[in-house]
C-alpha cells in the first residue's frame, strides 16, 4: 500500500501526531474486528507517546498489547521495555491483565523463551501451521545504526523467515524480537523517529538502493500501510520526493 512520510516540527508535535494516528487505528480496528492488537516499541520517544495514550478514554478491554522486541532482562529491570510501558501507560489504565502479552524472559534461555512466545502468538491468533498473525498496529523506532525492533545490522535475526519470534543480538547481549515476516504482515506499521543522530541512517533507509542487511529498517515493507513519522531534525537531509503520498 506504499508509505506515508510526515515531518513534524519538533518532538511535541511528533508525539501529538503519533497519538492521533494510533488512536485512529485502534478505533478503526475495534470498529471493524471488535479488538485491536498492537505491538509496542521501547525507547524515550515512545515513552512520551504511551504517557499520552494513558490519558485517553479508550475501550481498554478490547485492546491487546504485545511488544515488538524485549531486552533479555527480568520484567522489573530498568532496561525492560515491558517495565517502561507499564509505568508510562498500562498501570495507569483499567486494562485487563489478560490483555497484556509480554515477551517472556525468565527461562535463562532466550531461544526457549522465543519459542514460548511464538506458541502464545499462535494460540492467541488461532493460527494454523505456517500462518502469520496480522497485527493491527506495529510501532517501531529506529536506531542511529538503522536497526529496528531488535533486528540489528549483520545479525542472524534478519534472515529468519520461518519463525514469528527469534533471538536478536546487540553487542553480544540477547534480545527477543518479532521477525521481519511477522512485522511485514501488519495492517499498519508506524515508525516514530526523532533526533539529528538518525539523519545518516534515515538517508540510507530512504535511498533508492542500499544494503538492507546493513540498515535493517529497509526490510520493513508491510503488506498494509507504512507510516514514517519524523521530526525535522531527523528528516533534515532527506529527499522525500520519492516517498509515496
Amino acid at each position: 500500500m506504499g508509505k506515508i512520510v510526515e515531518v513534524l516540527p519538533a518532538t511535541e508535535e511528533l508525539i501529538s501526531r503519533s497519538l492521533s494516528l494510533v488512536v485512529e487505528k485502534i478505533t478503526e480496528a475495534i470498529d471493524q474486528r471488535g479488538i485491536c492488537t498492537i505491538a509496542l516499541s521501547g525507547g524515550s520517544t515512545p515513552k512520551a507517546l504511551y504517557e499520552a495514550i494513558a490519558k485517553q478514554n479508550l475501550p481498554w478491554e478490547k485492546i491487546h498489547v504485545f511488544w515488538g522486541d524485549e531486552r533479555y532482562v527480568p520484567a522489573n529491570h530498568p532496561d525492560s521495555n515491558q517495565r517502561m510501558t507499564r509505568q508510562a501507560w498500562l498501570d495507569k489504565v483499567n486494562i485487563p491483565s489478560s490483555n497484556i502479552h509480554p515477551m517472556p524472559t525468565g527461562a535463562e534461555d532466550p531461544a526457549a523463551d522465543a519459542e514460548k512466545h511464538q506458541t502464545e502468538l499462535e494460540e492467541f491468533f488461532s493460527l494454523s501451521a505456517g500462518e502469520i498473525p496480522i497485527f493491527d498496529i506495529v510501532l517501531l523506532g529506529m536506531g542511529d545504526d538503522g536497526h529496528t525492533a531488535s533486528l540489528f545490522p549483520h545479525t542472524e535475526a534478519l534472515q529468519v523467515s520461518d519463525r514469528l519470534v527469534t533471538v536478536g543480538n546487540k553487542d553480544g547481549q540477547p534480545r527477543l524480537t518479532l521477525t521481519v515476516p511477522l512485522i511485514n504482515n501488519a495492517r499498519n506499521v508506524v515508525f516514530i523517529v526523532a533526533g539529528t543522530n538518525k539523519q545518516a541512517a534515515l538517508a540510507e533507509v530512504f535511498a533508492p538502493e542500499a544494503d538492507a542487511i546493513a540498515y535493517p529498517a529497509r526490510l520493513i515493507q508491510p503488506q498494509g500501510q507504512l507510516w514514517w513519522l519524523l521530526d525535522e531534525s531527523a528528516a533534515k537531509n532527506l529527499n522525500l520526493v520519492t516517498s509515496e503520498p
